[in-house]
């Protein structure tokens, strides 16, 4: 083997590793956010690359003859990569679920901001809850999850063998799933206090139809839902954390 071939094979290797990287890096958490700049993802995929290629080397497949396999292969691991990286987004949008349905029962609904992780309008609690989980993501150091279970992910997606597409759809409908359930456990408190609530307001308005109970009463269900927002917010995000690894490293293949 000559230097050349030597080298056509590792400049191959390194396109295979970044083809999945670069596409997952567009998609997870904490890294594909909007505010991060393309040029900074792109240059943490290049240098996650570059380190992992020796260490994922023995599972990649042989440099093709044809370019036609080539871009096949890379097809493949660009569809892996964005596979995964949907995934995790997918877990992590829990919190976006929570935040929208906190808004609808503390009447901020129509209370928007900038969501700086999507550069786009959303609900006030909506944009701050999905703030709290990027910041966690790297406090807790989940970020490091992600890469592990996104090198794990070698073992169950194999590089140039078809994409398990069954396997994946059924997995990403289970995350979706558990996703929505746990941003509506998150929720649960403020769906609570928003029953109990409505239904003494209802009450009151059957008692009393010449006030405007529902007006009136508006600003304390505010406030009143800050309160129990404030006193369950800690706990809550505890117990998403831990509910978030177990399900992102199922789906990506390193869990049970």
């Amino acid at each position: 083997m000559t230097v050349a071939d030597l080298a056509v094979g590792q400049a191959f290797a390194v396109l295979m590793v970044f083809a999945r990287v670069g596409a997952a890096l567009m998609f997870l958490p904490g890294f594909g956010e909007a505010s991060v700049a393309p040029r900074v993802r792109l240059m943490i995929a290049l240098a996650l690359s570059i380190v992992l290629t020796p260490l994922l080397g023995a599972r990649l497949p042989a440099l093709p003859d044809s370019p036609a396999l080539l871009a096949a292969y890379v097809a493949e691991e660009v569809g892996a990569g964005a596979f995964l990286g949907l995934v995790a987004r997918t877990a992590i949008s829990a919190l976006s679920t929570a935040g929208t349905i906190i808004a609808y029962q503390a009447n901020l609904a129509n209370a928007f901001t900038n969501d700086p992780t999507t550069a786009q309008q959303a609900a006030l609690p909506a944009s701050v809850l999905t703030t709290i989980g990027v910041v966690l993501v790297f406090v807790t150091n989940f970020h490091h999850v992600l890469l592990t279970a996104l090198v794990g992910s070698y073992d169950v997606i194999v590089p140039g063998a078809p994409l398990p597409t069954a396997d994946m759809a059924q997995s990403f409908t289970r995350v979706v799933a558990e996703s929505f359930g746990i941003g509506l456990a998150l929720a649960a408190p403020l769906v609570v206090v928003g029953v109990v609530v409505s239904l003494g307001m209802g009450l009151l308005a059957r008692l009393m139809p010449q006030v405007q109970i529902f007006f009136i009463a508006a600003p304390a269900q505010t406030l009143l839902g800050f309160a129990v927002l404030a006193v369950t917010l800690p706990v809550l995000l505890v117990w998403f954390m831990g509910q978030l690894g177990p399900m992102v490293e199922a789906a990506f293949g390193g869990g049970p």
